[in-house]
């Protein structure tokens, strides 16, 4: 059965570069950033990991935990980090999941055996401080990932928990927020005393900070 959106996230107790982990209570009451890459010592997933680490104030100020996973153990993941800090400058703190059962990626389906039969896929997963999964995206192992986007993801989701909003195609903080179309105009005004503009009644525009 498929993980979907909405779906409480599957809690696990598991090794990590940070020592043992139970899943849900190391989500806490935080948002968390679960990426799955398909080994240690290969170029993209060096990169990506950099990169998150790279991104750790940025996380932080969303509130955001991040914690990855490959296939391989605790002591090759130890081995990476050096190698991650070393070619992509900086210092990796997150935890790192070791799946070497493949436990916690069959869970979470991120073996796709079209790609291989051992290796996760380049699974995305954004789950809330309530334990649901809010967003969920999958990258084949040759391309890596866009981190502006799960930055911009993150913002979007946390604004619209916050007021009650959606927002449209390219959406970044700072901009016009749609107010959907549950919402009636009267409802609006009373939600909303910035004001709102109507371009069509399922489409209508305002602001939030």
């Amino acid at each position: 059965m498929s993980l979907r959106i909405g779906d409480t996230a599957p809690d696990f107790t598991i090794p990590t570069t940070k020592g043992e982990i139970s899943f849900h209570d190391f989500i806490g009451d935080s948002w968390v950033f679960f990426f799955s890459h398909p080994a240690d010592f290969t170029p993209v997933c060096t990169t990506e990991m950099g990169r998150t680490a790279q991104l750790s104030d940025e996380f932080a100020k969303r509130n955001v935990k991040p914690i990855g996973l490959s296939t391989d153990t605790v002591e090759e993941h130890m081995k990476w980090i050096a190698d991650v800090d070393d070619t992509q400058n900086t210092v990796l703190e997150f935890p790192i999941i070791a799946d070497p059962d493949l436990k916690v990626a069959q869970s979470y389906e991120m073996i796709h055996p079209g790609e291989s039969e051992t290796a996760a896929v380049r699974s995305v997963f954004i789950i809330s401080p309530n334990k649901k999964i809010r967003l969920t995206m999958t990258y084949p192992m040759s391309v890596g990932r866009n981190f502006d986007e799960i930055l911009r993801v993150i913002d979007s989701l946390q604004t619209g928990d916050a007021h009650g909003i959606a927002t449209p195609a390219d959406w970044r903080p700072g901009e016009r927020v749609i107010i959907p179309p549950t919402v009636t105009n009267e409802e609006a005004t009373a939600k909303f005393p910035q004001g709102f503009e109507e371009i069509r009644p399922y489409l209508r525009y305002t602001e939030v900070k």
